[in-house]
This record gives C-alpha cells, structure tokens and sequence, in this order.
C-alpha cells in the first residue's frame, strides 16, 4: 500500500509541478503528516524532490527530472477502459485504481499535450444520469462484477417485473450500464438474456469456472437485447391522443419511443398549439398511468375503452377532492 502511495505522491508532483503538503493529503487521502513521511521516503530513496518555505511553498522535483515508473497494470487499464466506455469504475470497485492509471498515463504524455489534457479535465465534466434521477447502487453489483472478472457461475434469486421470484444458476458474460440502472448479461441453462441488477434479491457466487463463448459481442447482443425488449413492452397496440403545450414541453418523461412517435406522427389539431399523434401502447392500465400524469394537457381520442378509462380514472379524481 505505502509503495503504490509513494508513487502516487511522485506521479502527482512530476504531472502538477509544485503542491502542498495538504494539496497531496487531499488528493491521496491522507493525513498531511504522512504526506510528510512519504516525502522523506521519497529524498532518501534518491528522487531530488525538494520543499519552497512560504506562503507560496510546496513540494516539486528538480526541473527536468522524469520517473520511468508509468508502466500500467492490468487493473489500471481495465479502468481506463471502463472510463472510456462512460461506465463508472467507482461502482465496481475501480475508483482509486482509475486515478492511479490515470496519472500514470499523464506522467507518461510529454508536456504539451499534458496541458492539453489537463485543459480538457478542467473544461468538461461528465455527468451521466438524467435529472432528478439517483443511480441505482445495487447491493450484489459487487458479487456479480468479482463474478465476472473471475469467470465463475453464480445462484441467484431474480425478482421478474411481475413480482414473481425464479432461481437461476447463471454464467456472466458482461455488464452495461443503461442510464442509471445496471444490468448483467449472462447465459442460463438454455439461452443468453439480460438481467437488471436491482432485481437481483439473493446471490451465492460458485467456485465453478466457465468458458466464455467464442464469438459473443456484448455491445451486438445490448443493441439486439434493447430493440426487442422495446418490442415486447409496446404489443398493446396504440392510442390516438391529443397532446396540450405543456404536455409537448414534458413529453421526454414518457421516453424515447413515446417522444420518437409524438415527433414523426405528430400534426397541428387546432390553432391553440395542440398536437394530434398515434402513440404506442404496453397496455391500457400502463398508458392510463403513464398519460394520466399529464391530467387536462392530453385527452385520448381512441381506441374507445382506453377513453373510457381515462374517462373514469378523472371522475374518481374529482370525486375524491370534492
């Protein structure tokens, strides 16, 4: 632990050039007193660092002084790897090894074009789920990642979108993260399917090796996944609906395939702003949910029993607040 922290401190000082005492706690997680014995460790083992005192001061290298330590390791290019497909690292357990490659790959860059990336880390921030959404921590998301990394089959209890719990003896082939939510992607006994992690209620990892099939492609198998899973939620058949401004202005919290059909079938029904479109339906309790948030901004045209519903659905409203 103190080697990979001592070369840490050496990386930070050779990428940022002077720092303070407590600039390096900061960054390292540490008390500034270590920091202090780290630096000592670090003169006596011969790298020329040295100390300005003053308001001013800090730590630095000599100038022109490089370190030759930046070769990665396994973990830390897996990292930069998770970090390059937008996942998070830190939900698997790779926050800290990610920082330490990524200092790595600093050191390792000549100057220009480490101010350049330092340019970019200052000016552009990522932050990947939508508002007014937490993401999902869920609890067996280390069990199955260690899974994975190991190739070995794990026991799970799986909670389907009815409620119902089925037990599963799975081998996992890969892990997306779609939005907030993580989902595993794993052959069972019969076929390969995708799983949302949160579903996941009971987990017993084996010491069972497995052998990865040859030719899957975890992004073919996602984008293959999500085009009939799409399929199947919206077999209910559609709505014809009128959709209010304000309704059109918050249309998005439906999703892409509701926004998708509001924007290709979509025409003006009036001179006040409301549109007329077909929409895709997973049923007509989920649409009565789902159109029902927008309350007098939409009103269904058609089919005839989903109006009904609505219909209904808005009398028990006013009698309730009458």
């Amino acid at each position: 632990m103190r080697a990979s922290r001592l070369l840490s401190t050496l990386l930070l000082l050779q990428t940022r050039g002077r720092l303070t005492a407590q600039q390096i706690a900061d960054e390292l997680e540490v008390s500034v007193r270590t920091v202090y014995r780290d630096i000592e460790a670090l003169s006596a083992s011969g790298v020329p660092v040295y100390a300005d005192r003053g308001p001013a001061g800090g730590f630095q290298l000599v100038d022109g002084y490089r370190t030759s330590l930046t070769g990665l390791t396994t973990d830390e290019a897996a990292a930069l790897f998770l970090a390059g497909s937008g996942a998070t690292a830190g939900d698997l357990g790779l926050g800290p090894t990610l920082e330490a490659a990524r200092l790595k790959l600093l050191a390792a860059l000549p100057a220009e074009q480490r101010t350049t990336a330092g340019r970019i880390q200052e000016r552009v921030h990522v932050d990947a789920p939508g508002w007014f959404r937490d993401p999902e921590a869920p609890p067996h998301l280390d069990a199955v990642a260690s899974a994975l990394w190991e190739q070995v089959r794990i026991h799970v209890r799986y909670r389907k979108w009815d409620g119902t719990s089925v037990e599963r003896t799975l081998e996992p082939l890969g892990l997306v993260l779609k939005g907030t939510a993580w989902y595993l992607v794993a052959r069972g006994r019969t076929r390969i399917n995708g799983y949302r992690i949160s579903r996941i209620d009971g987990l017993t990892a084996s010491d069972e090796r497995f052998e990865r099939p040859e030719d899957f492609d975890l992004r073919r198998y996602w984008l293959g996944f999500a085009e009939r899973l799409q399929e199947t939620l919206y077999r209910g058949g559609s709505a014809t609906v009128r959709v209010g401004p304000r309704a059109a202005r918050l249309w998005w919290m439906l999703g892409p395939v509701a926004e998708r059909a509001l924007r290709e079938t979509g025409t003006p029904d009036g001179d006040d702003g409301w549109l007329r479109a077909v929409l895709p339906i997973e049923s007509f309790e989920h649409a009565r949910v789902d159109l029902g948030r927008f309350g007098p901004d939409v009103e269904v045209v058609d089919p005839p029993e989903l109006r009904a519903l609505m219909r209904a659905t808005a009398e028990d409203t006013l009698r309730r607040y009458t």
